[in-house]
């Protein structure tokens, strides 16, 4: 029998929105996690069940038939939140554009609009599957029809037809309805019989089988409570059992052919999913270029080149290599092994220059390196960085960036998780270009004895021409957006840095990371024989379950609430009873030094190359919201170094030689000086331009005492405040973070803005500003878009004014180092020096200097990161050197 599914609508994005504990929201604050949801539902059905019809029913506001005969049925309901409401005709339109039936119908509800297509679809030899959230639809269930119940939100379903719920129940789909009148319906308002709850409810149906027998034989109810309560709401009850029961007469006109699931409106959904920015979804489309038809219209609006008629042309021979010449704009993707840890292997080149594509046979070309050497060229891509590094290991050291499309979205959209050309050909391009790691596992490397070369060939053209039409569209709305400074002023140029810094890599001495890892190991076993002391036994101090038995059953320490799971051990639950009991400070010692162990000793070791001996780590451009570098294997940026344990980790690099010494410098409190400039307030300028201690300054200033009579409490009171007004700390986080009243905080809070009345400006008018445009900027331009500030729920719109306030300040530090890393490469660069930068840290920037450059390695370091951006406050860097990291601090 062919399927046919039928899906409660407002069920299902309901269960959908509710089943996400985090919000969906785009920049144009559109709230989306319901539509999403159901989405990956129907991609579900789809999948599980292949219906080859399908119709999702609607409920409409107007009152139905129900509420005309009890004025209170769903009185009470909670009302549903705009943020889910404005998703309903999203997904209408969603579903239209999907070509799926809609049906709702006034005086109806979506269950009975369903219960009749059921019916009638049985009567058509089709074999319904309903699916929904509520249980009011399992009367529907029968030998053909079968129920779908989700469950944990919209990705697991139970399955009822009328044996199964005879099985689950004990009664039928039919006695479902009379054990609803018996027992009510809370979320419906249907009243029911008072004090019958669901085990009298359906011990009555087992035992008589329906409302109407029961009521014939009363003398037969027991006990004789359960007989008066029926007697006395016999009424209620047949009203009860009519208003649960599902109305399979809807006159609706059904015609089985409107339903069969066609192809989609593809322009339509990829309009839509761009619109809600569903790139996982864009991507399912997976309209590939051949695939693609255009027409005269869309043609030039889709792709601005024209690149069908490209000519293609394979160089497999240096003698054919030596005869092409490149200039200007040339589009290029190298494939090969990205494995920092080993040598690097290139399988090929694929370029297009000159409105010919070429595709570099590397394996056969002994010159390609200093070929490419010799072209006077501008690199465009998408990310450069990738293909930088691995020219860099082959010998190409000089590379002039004209765009990278990678690069380009995340300046366009910092918020997004995926910046893969797949992602953003489907969204500007509405085609697929398959993803590179999926390509790579299904093609493999090319040898001479494969037939996969073509495979690649026509890969590279893909991208290269999918970027060629995305630059050209993401260049004009880089313009639009007024983003043209961030992106060609900081970021395209810092590619070459950061695939510069990767190149170099951090030397380790692995010898003092294994010594220090057996120090490690004795110092994690001596903790924990102390925890098992204190605790009076032995148990696995990895198991949060017994860690949990021990601190609060055993040794009765205050707990945070009881789950199934059993107590929390979180690290902040910890912090607050740490004082009470010396067990607490132990374990949080313990969970510290087996996660150095385990990630910057057992982890980091296999990561240092045995070519160089060196770390070559991944800095990553498109990772944070704010504009900050990130990095990963190893992540480099996060070795903690409040305790001494993980200060000591940075002994372990050294720099490249007995010849070289280390050079860093970091920014004095960039962020603070930020946010004076921002603001333009007078009293935190002065005092960091005369040099100023600048929590002293601000505690003076607050408490309206002499700088000299200052104390150290006040200071580090001043300190968290100056570092809480950036982040929008509220007085509840500064009276936990200095373990005062929050009426007191509250007071420093408001005397420091009566001071400091600037700031207080500053910080109301950029959550104003993002309120009113949706993001906030920084001092390069750069936009960050704030999706929660528009949220109705009080702690979502919270957070949302704590980013609109945190943004620009830490983002314009971000702008600032950035800046500093370019002009120091090329400081470096331009004076033809051997040292390099190698590693930039939050606000710092490390050099390997070379013994006889470090004076002017010095100075240029400081001129430039001091001079990076002209501000009303004065830039300070401080300077250290040693003969590791460790040293430098």
């Amino acid at each position: 029998m062919k399927k046919i599914a039928i899906i409660d609508g407002n069920s299902l994005i309901n269960r959908a929105y509710y089943a996400m504990r985090n919000p969906m929201i785009t920049k144009d604050g559109i709230f989306t996690q319901g539509i999403f949801g159901f989405l990956n539902m129907l991609d579900k059905i789809k999948r599980d069940y292949e219906p080859e019809y399908m119709a999702v029913a609607f409920d409409m506001k107007a009152p139905t038939f129900r509420h005309k005969e009890y004025e209170e049925y769903k009185a009470g309901r909670k009302k549903m939140p705009p943020e889910l409401a404005m998703q309903i005709p999203l997904l209408k339109d969603i579903l239209r554009a999907m070509n799926i039936k809609q049906l709702e119908l006034e005086g109806f509800e979506a269950d009975d609009i369903i219960g009749t297509i059921a019916k009638k679809a049985e009567t058509e030899g089709l074999n319904p599957y309903i699916i929904t959230g509520d249980k009011d639809e399992l009367q529907l269930a029968s030998d053909v029809t079968k129920v779908i119940i989700t469950r944990k939100g919209v990705s697991e379903f139970d399955i009822y037809d009328r044996e199964a719920m005879i099985e689950k129940y004990g009664f039928t789909p039919e006695q479902f309805i009379d054990f609803k009148g018996l027992m009510g319906d809370q979320s419906d308002n249907i009243p029911g019989v008072p004090g019958v709850g669901e085990k009298t409810a359906t011990k009555l149906v087992m035992e008589f089988g329906s409302i109407e027998n029961l009521l014939s034989n009363t003398d037969n109810i027991k006990p004789k409570g359960v007989k008066q309560k029926i007697e006395d709401n016999a009424q209620m009850a047949v009203m009860s059992k009519r208003l649960a029961t599902i109305n399979t007469q809807v006159p609706i006109e059904v015609n089985f052919e409107e339903f069969f699931i066609e192809e989609p409106d593809y322009d339509k959904l990829v309009e839509l999913y761009t619109k809600l920015e569903f790139n996982k979804f864009l991507k399912k489309l997976n309209i590939g270029i051949s695939n693609k038809t255009f027409s005269e219209e869309n043609d030039s609006h889709n792709m601005p080149v024209d690149t069908s008629a490209f000519q293609r042309i394979i160089i497999d021979s240096d003698e054919s290599l030596n005869k092409i010449t490149f200039s200007d704009k040339t589009v290029i993707k190298v494939f090969g092994d990205y494995n920092h840890t080993g040598d690097v292997f290139i399988e090929g080149v694929a370029a297009v220059n000159g409105g010919i594509y070429y595709y570099f046979d590397y394996q056969k070309l002994e010159n390609f390196p200093d070929w490419l050497l010799r072209q006077d060229v501008t690199y465009w891509g998408h990310g450069l960085k990738r293909d930088y590094f691995m020219l860099m290991c082959e010998g190409v050291k000089n590379f002039d960036t004209g765009f990278d499309t990678m690069i380009a979205q995340y300046v366009l959209d910092s918020g997004r998780s995926n910046y893969s050309l797949a992602a953003i050909s489907n969204e500007y391009l509405h085609i697929t270009v398959k993803d590179e790691k999926n390509f790579f596992s299904d093609n493999g490397q090319v040898d001479m004895f494969s037939d996969n070369k073509k495979a690649y060939v026509d890969y590279g053209f893909d991208v290269c021409t999918a970027v060629l039409n995305l630059a050209d569209m993401q260049k004009e709305r880089l313009k639009q957006e007024e983003l043209d400074n961030v992106f060609y002023n900081v970021e395209i140029p810092l590619i070459i840095v950061m695939a510069s810094m990767e190149y170099e890599g951090f030397k380790v001495d692995k010898n003092v990371l294994r010594q220090f890892g057996h120090v490690m190991a004795e110092k994690i076993d001596e903790i924990s024989a102390k925890v098992f002391q204190l605790a009076g036994e032995t148990f696995n101090l990895n198991s949060p379950f017994q860690l949990g038995d021990i601190l609060f059953e055993k040794l009765g320490l205050p707990a945070g609430k009881k789950t199934k799971r059993g107590y929390s051990t979180s690290a902040d639950i910890l912090e607050k009873i740490k004082d009470k009991h010396p067990i607490v400070p132990a374990v949080l010692e313990y969970r510290t030094l087996s996660k150095l162990k385990s990630t910057y000793i057992e982890g980091l070791i296999p990561l240092i190359s045995e070519t160089d001996g060196k770390v070559h780590a991944h800095f990553n451009q498109t990772v944070t919201t704010t504009g900050r570098i990130s990095c990963t294997e190893p992540n480099l940026q996060n070795i903690p170094i409040r305790q001494e344990m993980g200060r000591k980790l940075r002994k372990a690099f050294i720099p490249d030689s007995d010849d070289c010494v280390l050079v860093g410098a970091d920014y004095s409190q960039i962020e603070l000086r930020v946010l004076a400039h921002m603001s333009a307030d007078q009293a935190l300028i002065e005092a960091f331009n005369r040099g100023e201690d600048i929590h002293r300054a601000t505690a003076a200033n607050v408490l309206g005492v002499p700088e000299e009579e200052i104390t150290i409490e006040e200071r580090s009171r001043a300190k968290a405040v100056n570092f809480g007004v950036i982040y929008g700390m509220s007085s509840f986080g500064l009276s936990t973070e200095l373990n005062i009243t929050r009426k007191d905080a509250e007071e420093y809070i408001n005397t420091y803005f009566k001071k400091h009345m600037a700031v207080k400006a500053f910080m109301d008018g950029q959550v104003e500003f993002c309120r009113e445009k949706g993001y906030v900027t920084t001092i390069m331009g750069r936009k960050r878009y704030i999706k929660e500030i528009k949220a109705s729920a009080y702690m979502v719109r919270q957070v949302g004014e704590r980013l609109a306030m945190n943004t620009p300040i830490q983002g314009s530090a971000a702008d600032i180092i950035k800046i500093a890393m370019i002009k120091v490469y090329n400081a470096i660069k331009e004076r033809n020096l051997k040292s390099s930068l190698i590693l930039q840290v939050h606000d710092e920037l490390i050099i390997n200097t070379y013994k006889d450059e470090k004076e002017e390695i010095e100075k240029l370091l400081v001129e430039n990161m001091e001079g990076a951006y002209q501000m009303a406050v004065k830039l300070k860097a401080d300077l250290n050197e040693g003969s590791s990291w460790y040293e430098l601090k």
